[in-house]
């Protein structure tokens, strides 16, 4: 089979990330479909907490004496998006199952299915390349008109039913989702979700579907902790107003909570967790930092025997992330707030860090 479709434009716009806080506006060649490869034409694309951390200068992305950064650039950011397939190459229709004008996802990380965590199963966890979409140059992301899913790529369709924003907000629903099955929720347990930005409201979605005892989500801003309770939270508390620790200490007879998930990126909130949980409870840590955590190891040890968990990604929830959108277990039109086009891009990093009382802020080519 040859290439289907690609009638593209010879170039595009983009933004283009050169370095910290040097992101630009260009007009770069349009993508071109190769053997197994899928084109689209970008219908929306979210901005990440990691995005913004990177478009910050966060030395996780761009590194610091100690080693070398995660991004690469030039290159497109973008890991959150859909799309529409305008192009399909050599032998893509047929493996995919895909004909153009399909809606579709990727996601994130583009495994290379040959390093000893792809042969089991453990993709997200890709130890050869792990290459995810915005960040390193061989997989350059949605903040453009169109975008190539490489050969490896793994690609969903997305159902009709959902709107652009609930589109979008798919990659976000499916980390939370992880993070929740990380946590590893019993029946009856009381569970703290610590910041209610995007992911933690998909993470409280997510729990409340676990059937926890009791569900207390923690944020700062009382807006998102309204929405909170809309995602499933049986009680909010903002930590400016109460001391979280000793009230959920006080709704758990002295024990503190079950499960902990870590949603803020901030240290105090690991530190809170650490005093929050109870002896032999379970510790979530999914977010991305900008800075470097110190916490007393005691705790984890000596003190309580914690399980200490981390959350990289999105392994096997995409398709649980469609689904409980298109039941509204999530309320994606509401998470998320703002849309700009991509010559707003400066404005649409500003909202992403939380300005305005923006929640999740998506650009549309």
């Amino acid at each position: 089979m040859t290439t289907v479709g690609g009638n593209l434009p010879d170039t595009m716009r983009a933004v283009v990330c050169h370095g910290p806080r040097d992101y630009r506006l260009e007009r770069v060649p349009a993508p071109v479909a190769g053997p197994g490869e899928v084109v689209v034409r970008v219908l929306g694309a979210g901005i990440c907490a990691g995005d913004a951390k990177c478009y910050a200068g966060a030395p996780l992305f761009w590194g610091d004496e100690r080693r070398e950064g995660y991004c690469q650039p030039p290159i497109i950011p973008g890991h959150e998006f859909v799309g529409e397939v305008v192009a399909l190459g050599e032998g893509a229709a047929e493996a995919r199952d895909l004909a153009l004008g399909d809606r579709v996802i990727s996601e994130q990380i583009v495994p290379c299915w040959e390093c000893r965590f792809c042969r089991r199963g453990q993709y997200w966890m890709c130890d050869r390349k792990h290459d995810v979409y915005g960040f390193r140059q061989r997989t350059p992301g949605a903040m453009a008109e169109y975008m190539t899913f490489p050969r490896d790529a793994i690609v969903h369709r997305v159902p009709e039913s959902l709107s652009l924003r609930q589109a979008v907000y798919i990659e976000p629903l499916a980390c939370a989702i992880h993070a929740v099955q990380r946590a590893t929720i019993e029946l009856g347990d009381t569970v703290v979700v610590s910041g209610c930005g995007p992911l933690g409201l998909g993470m409280v979605a997510a729990a409340r579907l676990k059937s926890p005892g009791l569900l207390i989500a923690l944020d700062l801003r009382p807006e998102r902790l309204a929405l909170a309770q809309r995602c499933g939270a049986d009680l909010v508390l903002n930590p400016r107003e109460v001391d979280v620790v000793e009230e959920v200490r006080r709704l758990t007879e002295g024990y503190g909570c079950d499960r902990y998930i870590e949603a803020t990126g901030h240290p105090s909130s690991v530190v809170q967790g650490l005093h929050m949980i109870r002896r032999l409870g379970t510790f979530v840590e999914f977010s991305v930092f900008g800075e470097p955590t110190t916490v007393d190891w005691t705790i984890i040890g000596d003190t309580k025997e914690l399980d200490i968990h981390g959350a990289h990604l999105s392994p096997y929830c995409y398709p649980v992330a469609m689904d409980m959108l298109v039941k509204g277990q999530a309320p994606a039109d509401e998470i998320v707030t703002h849309a700009l086009p991509l010559e707003q891009f400066e404005e649409a990093f500003r909202l992403a860090q939380g300005a305005d009382g923006a929640l999740k802020v998506m650009l549309v080519p």
